[in-house]
Parts: structure tokens; C-alpha cells; sequence
């Protein structure tokens, strides 16, 4: 079994904030796999489905970021699984919008929700690392990811979130390269191979024979 966790913050003030995307990633891999209804259990929000072979719970943390840790360790608890059955959702400033990266262990890099979940699972979990950009200087950061996504930035999430959902499949078997390329083709789709154009008639060749060999070639 497969826990995937998706990191945010809860209630509809936050829904759209860049913080968030851990949840919207959640939520469109529910949605286009079938999962059943959102249900309150963990300290969150569950959806349970499956992903090709493997049974997978979906979980988004209702914990606030801070405490993600919290919702992500009883529901490891209960169903038993090790840091490496379990794969994160966030946000991450350190990339360019739309980017994605995918860790296992390490450090933090200050996200308040990983380092949560590291203190009370370790840190051999795996992380999906979601770009969002970076505003510029630290002190910005904060507002920034508390921060809806502007209305320029929805064409690029929203091809983000449908890559997420193809690929989770080969994400939940292990196939980490397979999950970036589907992430990939949604974002930037192979351009269609030029048409040939069509061949323009061929003019019949002369025919230079003369009457003579004409008649005499009718009548063979």
C-alpha cells in the first residue's frame, strides 16, 4: 500500500494559495482515478483507490502545515507502513513555476510541513518537489506562498495538476522517471508533425509519335 500526502493548509482562505498545491495535487489525482469521497479520519482528509496494482490512501493533512507531521504519522501508524511507502506533495520556492523534482531523504529546506513529517516519520520518505518560484528575497516568502496563484499562473497549473494525475500511476510503482515524463508531455506537448503537402498532378509527357505510328499502334 501507498500513503500519498498532499501538503496545505485547510479551509477555503487558503485554497488557492501557492502553499496549497500539495492539496490541489491530491485532488486531481482523486478525481481523475475514481477515488471514493473525502472523508475526515488522521487528523485530515482521506480518499482511498488504486493506482494500477497498488492500493493507495490519499491524505491531506488538516493540521495546518506546521503539524502536517501529526495526520501523516497516524495514518502510517495504523496501516503499518514504513517511510518508504509514503510519498509528499509540496510546494517549493527553490524551483521555477511548474518545475518538478522528486527526492528521497535530505534535508528540509525550510518547509515547515516536511520538517514535521521528518520528526516523526524520519526523513526516508519521498518527496515531490512542486515549483512555484521565488519571490525574490526572503523576507517575501511568507506572503508569497500565502499567496494565491495569479490569474497568469493557471494555464501553467493547471497542465501541472493534469500531469500529476497521468503519471501517478508510475509514481505510486516506483517508476519516478515515468511520473516526470507524463508531468513532462503535459506541459510541454510534442509539436504535431508537419503534413507533407500534397502532390500536385503530374502532367501527362508529350506524345511525339507521329499519325502514322499512332493509327498503327491503335489498331495492335
Amino acid at each position: 500500500m501507498r500513503l500519498l500526502v498532499g501538503l496545505g493548509n485547510p479551509g477555503a482562505k487558503y485554497a488557492r494559495n501557492r502553499h496549497n498545491i500539495g492539496f490541489m495535487a491530491a485532488d486531481a489525482i482523486a478525481s481523475a482515478h475514481g477515488f471514493s469521497p473525502w472523508r475526515a479520519k488522521f487528523q485530515g482528509e482521506i480518499a482511498e483507490g488504486r493506482l494500477g496494482d497498488d492500493k493507495v490512501l490519499l491524505l491531506k493533512p488538516a493540521t495546518y502545515m506546521n503539524l502536517s507531521g501529526d495526520s501523516v504519522r497516524a495514518a502510517a501508524a495504523f496501516y503499518k507502513l514504513a517511510p518508504a511507502d509514503i510519498i509528499v506533495f509540496h510546494d517549493e520556492i527553490d524551483l521555477a513555476p511548474g518545475k518538478v523534482r522528486i527526492k528521497t531523504g535530505g534535508g528540509t529546506a525550510g518547509h515547515n510541513g516536511i520538517r514535521s513529517i521528518g520528526a516523526h516519520i524520519g526523513p526516508e520518505f519521498t518527496r515531490v518537489r512542486l515549483g512555484v518560484g521565488h519571490p525574490g528575497h526572503k523576507d517575501l516568502v511568507s506572503p508569497y506562498v500565502l499567496g494565491d496563484f495569479a490569474k497568469s499562473e493557471e494555464g501553467w497549473l493547471a497542465d501541472l495538476l493534469d500531469g500529476i494525475a497521468d503519471g501517478a500511476q508510475a509514481l505510486a510503482a516506483g517508476d519516478s522517471a515515468g511520473f516526470l515524463d507524463r508531468v513532462a508531455l503535459r506541459r510541454a506537448p510534442p509539436e504535431p508533425r508537419p503534413s507533407r503537402p500534397p502532390l500536385a498532378d503530374t502532367p501527362p509527357a508529350p506524345d511525339d509519335r507521329s499519325l502514322l505510328q499512332k493509327l498503327a499502334d491503335r489498331f495492335r
